[in-house]
């Protein structure tokens, strides 16, 4: 694949306080056959103003009431033009200014190639250069998926039609949808590739983990996935909580 084109998505509600940053953290890559779609759920704060101040710079923009992140992450799955398929959060930013120009190259290095991703590091909301929390991961191995393992999926970079033939999130799931629709194409053999870098920066207090009632809730909708895609059950589950304690590192 050639200079590939890749879809970046940014699916955002009410978030005026970092969408700037996720904004500057697309735009200021190195690599530039970048589609960037914004996909806003009917903001009522200054998220839109922001957005649309950059103009012509954003590729295509969204804003209307939707059914959360997953619906707004499949709308703008939908208006993606691009060979390749990603998604940056709105409180996210990449680690560097080549993680795309990354991504391209391994891409252009194996037309066989499905999907990308690497490593992933937890920050604090204030300061995007401490890390919390390191996710690093590993080579592919499908049996690794019924211990309860998972890349990233923020840095999961996907060949748009993985999407076509595997459709895209299901939106029964609230927390898990990302958790979900990597172990269906995970499990159904599609060609991946481990880069052993960090390319994302999340910041603390996602939506998984805010409140006790949405650590349940994930723990319920994880299981559910799992089983739902013939992956594992409890045991899985188990291991997958588990591994978590070593994501964190002491400074």
């Amino acid at each position: 694949m050639n200079n590939p084109k890749i879809s970046i998505i940014t699916s955002v509600y009410n978030n005026q306080e970092t969408i700037k940053d996720a904004i500057d953290s697309v735009l200021g890559q190195t690599y530039k056959n970048v589609e960037y779609i914004i996909v806003d759920g009917g903001s009522s704060d200054n998220t839109v103003t922001i957005v649309k101040s950059y103009g012509d710079k954003i590729s295509k923009v969204v804003s209307e009431k939707d059914k959360g992140i997953y619906d707004g992450l499949n709308k703008g799955v939908k208006l993606a033009t691009g060979d390749v398929v990603a998604f940056l959060h709105s409180d996210d930013i990449y680690a560097s200014s080549t993680v795309l120009e990354d991504i391209a190259k391994a891409f252009q290095s194996d037309e066989h190639l499905d999907g990308v991703y690497g490593d992933l590091v937890y920050t604090p909301k204030d300061d995007t250069s401490k890390v919390l929390r390191y996710w690093k991961s590993k080579e592919f191995d499908e049996t690794l998926l019924a211990k309860g393992w998972m890349p990233a999926h923020p840095t999961l970079f996907l060949k748009r039609e993985v999407y076509e033939k595997y459709g895209g999130f299901d939106l029964s799931f609230k927390i898990a949808g990302d958790y979900d629709f990597m172990l269906r194409v995970l499990s159904a053999g599609i060609k991946v590739k481990y880069i052993p870098k960090v390319l994302y920066k999340m910041r603390v207090g996602g939506e998984s983990n805010k409140s006790l009632k949405n650590i349940i809730l994930k723990s319920q909708e994880d299981l559910r996935a799992l089983r739902k895609n013939g992956v594992g059950g409890y045991g899985s589950l188990f291991i997958k909580n588990f591994s978590k304690i070593g994501q964190f590192i002491r400074k």
